[in-house]
């Protein structure tokens, strides 16, 4: 998977970082600011995450609480168009190669 290559690595450490400083600015999780980008991106896009234990379904309900600035959204938008992606998570941005 692209994504997981070592050639990936710098843009996913950056992108990690700069989950963590909305998260702190959030006074949130990444975890939390992750679903929160995504309800924030488009009102028809509903995240269904699982979860085994109250303390990440309560967790994951907090998301909701954290209102993300259009930059802040967009920033994130920006850095995974960046990111080449598999055919599992999308599949747009997979060069074949060789072809």
């Amino acid at each position: 998977m692209p994504q997981f290559s070592r050639d990936s690595f710098e843009q996913n450490r950056q992108l990690m970082t700069f989950i963590q400083s909305l998260a702190e600015l959030h006074h949130a999780t990444p975890a939390q600011v992750s679903l929160a980008w995504m309800l924030n991106r488009k009102p028809y896009i509903v995240p269904i995450p699982g979860t085994r234990h109250e303390t990440r379904l309560r967790e994951n309900i907090g998301a909701a609480d954290i209102m993300m600035t259009a930059d802040e959204v967009k920033k994130i938008d920006e850095m995974q168009d960046k990111m080449p992606m598999s055919r599992v998570f999308g599949g747009s941005k997979v060069v074949a190669q060789g072809a």
